[in-house]
């Protein structure tokens, strides 16, 4: 487990991406400059989460995308995309060719269920087949065995002078290795060890046997390795906001321990029929931060980390945030940066 010798090995960060809806390029504009950011600091991967009808991304591969043609080094992922709303075969083509074009740097995170807001937006988006759609696991299997370059026809050949292949195109052979699954659940962690998936610890849980949020994500951590074919080796990056205060201005500081505050009576018990848990924000200096994580039962369980940024700030907070997770909390927690 990682303690204060033992350094964390790979350094992330999470975006939501949000825009103006009358000026939505300049929101965009910002994104790609904090993942441009983030290679220069040295990050190890920049995540993008995923929003549909909303403003924030809602084509998160068409973002990696321009993102892959603008750094060279940085893993980009997403955390999470929800399958509800994908083909899985239109999918797998879209995450192989990005991936082809940036290099092997892409990390999808998906995960399953009933589409947000589902029953406003089912007759749009299967208007003939809403009632019968699968959001179950067997949706990721769909994408994971054409990621994998397994048939999805039973033909291939060549009709007049046009060839027609089995399988997905563009082939990816590494992409399978860097699918990971964003779990909420004790069931989900341990389908996505059987499933020899990658797992996303997700800052909002289901309270199943706790309603203490630590010991809800180290049972997830732990569900998923009992159940992976590689036990201790196989791969979690945790996820939870935070935000070093070590360059920020006073009024910076003020918004943050504000923002921090209005969301925090929600981490004290178990919210909606689902009974969901949110991680508290960790607002503080690099060096209170590293304190926190390190009593964080979760935390030493891992060895990577997805920080996911503050929704609603503006584009310097987040370089100020991001230039302190680099040079200051990642240090902290013996993170050493990549080299660019």
């Amino acid at each position: 487990m990682p303690e204060r010798s033992a350094p964390l090995r790979k350094l992330g960060f999470l975006t939501i991406g949000l825009f103006d809806e009358q000026d939505p390029g300049r929101g965009h504009e910002s994104t790609l400059g904090i993942i441009e950011l983030g290679e220069r600091l040295g990050f190890d991967s920049a995540w993008l989460r995923h929003r549909h009808l909303q403003f924030g991304i809602s084509s998160p591969i068409a973002v990696m995308a321009a993102a892959s043609q603008r750094t060279r080094r940085i893993d980009l992922g997403t955390a999470v995309t929800p399958l509800g709303w994908e083909n899985p075969i239109r999918l797998a083509e879209d995450l192989a060719t990005v991936d082809v074009l940036s290099g092997g740097r892409v990390n999808p995170g998906v995960s399953v269920g009933i589409p947000m807001q589902y029953e406003r937006v089912k007759t749009a988006l299967y208007p003939d087949t809403a009632d019968v759609e699968d959001f179950g696991y067997e949706r990721v299997n769909r994408l994971l065995r054409a990621v994998e370059g397994q048939p999805v026809s039973d033909w291939s050949g060549t009709v007049g002078i046009e060839q027609f292949s089995d399988r997905v195109q563009p082939h990816s052979a590494g992409l399978r290795s860097r699918m990971w699954y964003g779990g909420a659940s004790l069931r989900s962690a341990a389908w996505a060890g059987e499933a020899r998936m990658n797992l996303l610890v997700s800052s909002v849980v289901k309270a199943e046997e706790s309603t203490d949020f630590d010991d809800i994500q180290l049972s997830h951590i732990r569900r998923f390795r009992d159940a992976h074919p590689d036990g201790e080796n196989a791969r979690v990056s945790q996820g939870l906001v935070v935000v070093p205060t070590d360059s920020a201005s006073s009024t910076q500081i003020e918004k943050y321990r504000n923002y921090a505050q209005s969301r925090f009576d929600r981490t004290l018990e178990p919210q909606g029929p689902a009974r969901m848990m949110f991680a508290p924000d960790i607002v503080g200096t690099s060096d209170e931060i590293a304190e926190k994580l390190y009593t964080n039962k979760a935390f030493r369980e891992v060895d990577e980390v997805a920080f996911a940024l503050p929704f609603s700030f503006e584009h310097e907070d987040y370089e100020q945030i991001l230039t302190d997770m680099a040079q200051k909390l990642g240090p902290a927690l013996g993170w050493s940066s990549a080299s660019v």
